[in-house]
């Protein structure tokens, strides 16, 4: 374009400066008729149409940027792969087509920037019973954790609830990600229970089912202790009696201690524990501690012994202490002496459930009051797998869960469990959150599975080596008794000792077992269970 000429210039600046005199004119009489018919003064009438201009501004500003907002999000991200735009360019070849579903839906939840997509070639869909499985490759700059953290919004676009969704890591690579979205709420309809080969083939030991009824659990219970939480007749007992059944499929050869602070809970094991306590007494938790600490540290001398004249590192039968309702164990009666065994519980529980791992000693505490003071924080952080049932808070939930438990990775609320389906919990472990419901396994086939453990036991207790304690077992047998008195069991091992007290302090010490009151009776002595149970518990 050629410059303007030197009169054309002056052309200019006269046009434009009679077009602001005009400008002037028409405000000036603007604002004289403004002050005329409201009479103001000349300042007032001056701020008022200023505030007025401002506000005309205002809103036209606010009403062109919500068009311009919902103009964008109403137009799919793949509009700028038009193929149109590539045959402008010259006839290049078109760009590859997107899966306008998946962007869309990825897009308005921000787990994708609206700029991005998903290519149609990088998704499949597969129709399942329980739903609709996707796999897709998320943009190079998009990682499966910005999915992960955005699942609430996902499932509010594809119309569903949180825990319709199921997601699910992939070993190739960071981007690539398979979601599950279940066409109705998460266990409708119930699973079978697992039969025992099912158990056995199981990589670990199982839990309960996910939500498309595959068996999910942990890998081991090695270096490993529970802790499960939720609120009463939600299906922690009915869930951890599947779990030690479980247990006792997939372990085999172990030893279990019960202590049954719902005095019924755990009663279907008594007779393959090596010792169980129907009780809410704190000082019967610390006699236990005692008894499973004093193990861990003839245990620890082993280890160390092997490591001192470098022989290899000793092989322990592997050892469960199930408590149920732990959180009454910690709560005392207002007195000093209560006030003192309370104290002592937590410091032998933290020490048990930390030190015991590397002996091959797991504890499994199970408690319907999840609240912050229900279980000592010292001891709620030593556990390595979580599980959280039906609760109504989230910080209900961040007690059985762990405190930064909602930090993570795809995190599940309790709270949007529903309460009518009994045994389903969320399970944390390994950094992940799965969903499942517990086993509910008909007494009949716990029966079986206990009684196949007792006939273990009794073959493993004829092939042990004779001792004080297999002769005591002997004894008991012939006579065809359950309980004898402690003086009448030191007589039959040749104990002369002719005051009770000392005779029954003689007998415990060689036997190794402590002895206790008989079923409805003063009298001390020993049952046959316990000293059953105490054969045949290994180091």
């Amino acid at each position: 374009m050629s410059k303007k000429s030197k009169s054309e210039a002056e052309e200019d600046v006269w046009g434009q400066a009679a077009g602001a005199i005009g400008v002037l004119v028409m405000v000036t009489g603007g604002l004289a008729a403004v002050r005329d018919k409201l009479g103001l003064s000349w300042p007032a009438t001056i701020a008022l149409c200023t505030g007025a201009l401002i506000g005309l501004g205002y809103a036209g500003w606010w009403v062109r940027t919500r068009i311009k907002r919902w103009l964008a999000t109403e137009q799919a991200p793949a509009a700028a792969l038009k193929q149109e735009g590539a045959e402008e360019a010259g006839g290049e070849e078109a760009l590859p087509d997107t899966h306008k579903g998946l962007t869309t839906v990825l897009s308005r939840a921000g787990a994708i920037g609206r700029e991005e997509v998903i290519l149609a070639d990088d998704v499949s869909v597969e129709q399942l019973d329980v739903g609709t499985l996707y796999k897709f490759l998320l943009p190079p700059s998009r990682t499966v954790d910005d999915v992960a953290t955005r699942l609430g919004s996902v499932a509010s676009m594809f119309e569903v609830t949180r825990l319709h969704l199921k997601l699910e890591k992939s070993r190739r690579s960071e981007r690539h990600v398979s979601l599950l979205v279940l066409k109705e709420p998460p266990f409708t309809h119930a699973f079978p229970a697992p039969t025992g080969e099912e158990i056995r083939a199981y990589k670990g030991v199982p839990l309960g089912h996910d939500v498309t009824g595959e068996l999910v659990g942990v890998p081991t219970f090695d270096k490993a202790s529970l802790l499960v939480g939720g609120m009463t007749q939600m299906g922690k007992t009915t869930l951890v009696n599947g779990l030690i059944t479980c247990l006792l499929i997939a372990y085999g050869d172990f030893d279990i201690y019960l202590l049954d602070g719902k005095l019924c809970g755990l009663t279907e094991f008594q007779k393959i524990a090596v010792r169980y306590e129907a009780s809410d007494d704190p000082a019967v938790l610390e006699s236990m501690l005692d008894e499973l600490i004093s193990r861990v540290d003839d245990r620890y001398i082993k280890m160390q012994a092997a490591k001192q004249n470098r022989q290899p590192a000793p092989v322990f039968k592997p050892v469960f202490f199930i408590i149920d309702e732990a959180a009454d164990f910690y709560v005392d009666d207002g007195s000093r002496e209560s006030v003192e065994t309370v104290r002592r519980c937590e410091d032998k529980s933290r020490k048990l459930v930390s030190k015991s791992l590397e002996s091959g000693i797991s504890t499994v505490m199970m408690t319907q009051r999840p609240s912050n003071d229900a279980i000592p924080v010292k001891v709620r952080d030593q556990f390595l797998y979580r599980m959280c049932l039906y609760v109504a808070a989230k910080g209900t939930a961040k007690v059985a869960l762990g405190d930064s438990y909602f930090e993570t990775v795809a995190p599940i609320h309790p709270a949007l469990l529903d309460p009518h389906i009994k045994g389903q919990a969320v399970l944390f472990a390994g950094g992940i959150s799965t969903l499942i419901r517990g086993f509910y396994f008909p007494d009949q086939f716990i029966w079986g599975v206990v009684d196949e453990v007792v006939g273990r036991q009794h073959k493993t207790l004829q092939e042990t080596p004779d001792s004080p304690l297999k002769q005591a077992v002997q004894i008991m047998q012939q006579k065809g008794v359950e309980f004898i008195p402690s003086v009448e069991l030191a007589r039959e091992l040749g104990i002369t000792e002719e005051k009770a007290s000392v005779a029954g302090q003689k007998v415990a010490a060689r036997l190794g077992v402590r002895s206790t009151k008989g079923e409805g009776s003063t009298v001390r002595g020993f049952s046959l269970d316990d000293l059953t149970a105490a054969l045949n518990a290994g180091t």
